[in-house]
């Protein structure tokens, strides 16, 4: 029987940042559902958030609190602000390059509800791409495709490892700790931003196991997404750009946003999610990103991609404007854990980046936080692990394995009804009843004869709608009303 020191679950920032610091010497195997490049690291245009100074530090702690409606955990905010410079500095101080400006500098650039410029992009608008392909580069460990964890392997308070499903053959993988990196719960909404792997399993896993899972019902919707295609995923507009001058407007050209927040387009996400919203639905008027501040090299220069991916359907940037609406963006709840990202009552269980709840969030995430938490809580699940060196006894595990079947027949059917479920009654604004309806309808699917990956996207819903009942107050991006 082999048994790894580290089985990480997912290829994402948190994932291979986590690779990349745990020594050669142990024996890593890295699961990944699909390719690599499948994950939401990869699509991430937005920076990595690095304080300027020892001096901004309390501000951005402050930046941090007030986007997360102060329901934020201000131990774990500080260590993430802390940490910051130090996490960042050993990226490039290894060989990572970041934007710099005329003069050679780091270009620090300002996003949605930062006080102050504090935000490092890399290639423009490609910062997740890039930060992805240097962290793949300097993987030292064994990585794994086209596996699809299906269960974990606990007893007690021990995580004895997973098990996977690779090429339809069932494989149990033991492991002395197992680090859970799978990224959050996207595809389970009809419009997101994420990767199609991003489906919420692993959530699902840990309902089914008793695990304890916080703020699931903060979910970020980001409010500046080109949602014109048949696709589920569609094409995020990065919060730089509204950072940098672009407007929403409406039909007429008005830029309403005024009307709802001071800040306007540097309001934070929910407040500007929530505005488009109430204003479309109040007017009929559709919402339009204008972009007619930029010049167009410095434009092509900033935003490469968006500019070629929307050139390739037919806009000419920056001198035309481009219909959006939120879509569903990031999930600020997850897997309880402490301070070192450790499972909260296991032993040798750790989460890492947008699977876990750390505290940092709150109720609304700040602007390019989230690459950001996925490094420095990655940091501290690895030395945490290696300090305590927990062994597990794979005898004390059952040697039976409980086979599933991943899809049935009817699935397709109640995904789809999912994705609608949650984008219409578990959205930006959420009416109770509706809630009530919702859950009662997934509790219906869940006793019918349905598939393993469709059971956990169920559980995982669940979670999301008994939150959303539970809190009867509207806070951050959680807004509900009675009708």
């Amino acid at each position: 029987m082999i048994i790894y020191d580290y089985v990480i679950i997912g290829t994402g920032v948190a994932g291979l940042n986590a690779a990349r610091l745990i020594p050669f010497d142990k024996k890593v195997l890295i699961v990944c559902k699909q390719s690599p490049w499948e994950c939401n690291t990869f699509w991430a245009q937005g920076g990595v958030v690095r304080a300027r100074d020892k001096d901004d530090i309390p501000i951005h702690i402050q930046d941090t609190m007030e986007a997360g409606a102060y329901l934020n955990d201000i131990k774990a905010v500080t260590l993430l602000s802390e940490k910051s410079i130090d996490v960042v500095d050993d990226l490039i101080n290894n060989g990572f390059q970041f934007d710099k400006n005329a003069k050679g500098e780091l270009a620090f650039t300002k996003e949605a509800a930062h006080s102050r410029s504090r935000i490092l992009h890399a290639d423009g608008d490609a910062t997740g791409r890039e930060l992805h392909m240097f962290l793949l580069e300097n993987c030292p460990h064994e990585i794994v495709t086209a596996s699809i964890v299906i269960d974990l392997l606990i007893k007690d308070d021990v995580c004895h490892g997973v098990h996977i499903l690779q090429n339809r053959k069932d494989k149990m993988i033991y492991a002395h700790n197992t680090i859970i990196a799978s990224g959050g719960v996207g595809s389970i909404y009809k419009y997101h931003t994420n990767s199609i792997t991003i489906s919420g399993d692993i959530q699902g896993i840990c309902v089914e196991k008793g695990m304890n899972l916080r703020d699931m019902e903060m979910i970020q919707f980001h409010p500046t997404v080109f949602v014109d295609n048949k696709n589920a995923r569609q094409q995020l507009l990065t919060e730089a750009l509204r950072g940098e001058g672009a407007i929403v407007e409406d039909e007429n050209g008005y830029p309403f946003l005024k009307d709802y927040h001071k800040d306007c387009e540097l309001a934070p996400r929910d407040v500007v999610s929530r505005a488009i919203f109430d204003y479309n639905k109040k007017t009929g008027s559709q919402v339009y990103l204008s972009f007619n501040k930029f010049k167009k090299n410095e434009f092509k220069k900033r935003f490469p991609n968006i500019y070629k991916n929307l050139k390739d359907v037919g806009f000419d940037l920056p001198f035309e404007r481009v219909p959006i609406s939120p879509a569903f963006h990031y999930s600020m709840g997850g897997i309880e854990v402490d301070l070192d990202s450790k499972v909260l009552g296991f032993k040798n269980l750790y989460a890492v980046g947008e699977v876990s709840s750390t505290g940092v969030h709150g109720a609304n995430r700040l602007a390019s936080n989230s690459l950001l938490e996925g490094l420095v809580f990655s940091d501290l699940a690895v030395k945490k692990a290696l300090n305590t060196d927990f062994k597990i006894d794979a005898k004390n595990y059952p040697s039976d394995i409980k086979y599933f079947t991943l899809a049935k027949p009817q699935d397709k059917a109640i995904k789809n009804a999912l994705r609608n479920i949650m984008w219409k009654n578990v959205g930006i604004v959420r009416v109770r009843q509706d809630l009530i309806d919702s859950l009662e309808e997934i509790e219906s699917y869940l006793k019918e004869d349905i598939g393993r990956l469709l059971y956990l996207r169920l559980l995982t819903a669940k979670s999301i709608i008994e939150g959303a009942i539970d809190r009867k107050v509207s806070i951050g991006a959680h807004f509900i009303k009675d009708k």
